[in-house]
């Protein structure tokens, strides 16, 4: 077995890094064989959040999956790179995978849906599938049994001893899918901003967190530095 060879405990998978207390103040671990719901809508910071939580996966040795719908694959890695973290090592050595309806560089791929992603042989070989934003990709659900249908064929992918993070935008999915996921995510965080001062506040609030192995902070204010990734503002956290 690897020195990354991947840690998922029966707590869940450790996210906490050197550079920030993120862990230190949302439960230390993120519980295995769940689903974690990250809600924002455009600009709210769901997508930074997301990479900080697979930048840290990664360094406690998980292996993951990333599909991106808003950026190509290059865009993606580069995106990581620009806040500090780097990707290079877990690409090299096939701990993290990553996939973009936009292809390597801009060609789109037309019609791609949540189902075609779990029917990839690309998530036999991860822990964690990341689904940012996973609102664009859903299939169109009509009735509640279409409903029933998309969480069944989330749940099934989770029972086979895998987490899966999804973002979603509010704008992009109905009120009772939404509903429904929520109810059903053992993680649900609701990301929000607001303007003080003239600057951008933003803020995590924890509006579920099933499992966790460390205390769990209701709110957390929080910003990134070019560079620097993520950053607790101790004085937001509540």
């Amino acid at each position: 077995m690897s020195e990354h060879a991947p840690k998922p405990v029966e707590d869940g998978f450790p996210f906490g890094v050197e550079t920030d207390s993120l862990a230190d103040s949302m439960g230390l671990h993120l519980p295995n064989r769940s689903l974690y719901l990250i809600q924002g809508t455009v600009g709210s910071g769901k997508s930074l959040v997301s990479q900080r939580l697979v930048h840290g996966m990664l360094e406690n040795g998980c292996k993951i999956l990333v599909v991106t719908t808003e950026l190509t694959t290059r865009g993606w890695i580069e995106q990581m790179e620009s806040i500090g973290y780097g990707v290079t090592e877990p690409l090299t050595e096939g701990r993290l995978t990553v996939f973009s309806r936009f292809g390597t560089i801009a060609e789109p791929v037309p019609d791609v849906s949540l189902y075609d992603v779990f029917s990839s042989p690309a998530i036999e070989q991860a822990d964690v599938i990341v689904l940012d934003t996973a609102s664009s990709i859903m299939p169109e659900l009509q009735s509640n049994t279409d409903r029933v249908a998309m969480m069944q064929r989330l749940r099934e992918v989770v029972a086979d001893g895998r987490s899966i993070l999804l973002t979603v935008d509010p704008e992009e999915t109905d009120a009772k899918t939404l509903h429904m996921m929520r109810s059903s995510a053992e993680l649900v965080l609701d990301m929000s901003t607001a303007l003080i001062g003239g600057d951008i506040k933003r803020s995590l609030t924890v509006t579920r967190f099933l499992r966790a192995a460390g205390p769990v902070q209701t709110n957390i204010g929080w910003r990134v530095e070019p560079s620097m990734g993520f950053i607790v503002d101790i004085t937001a956290v509540s």
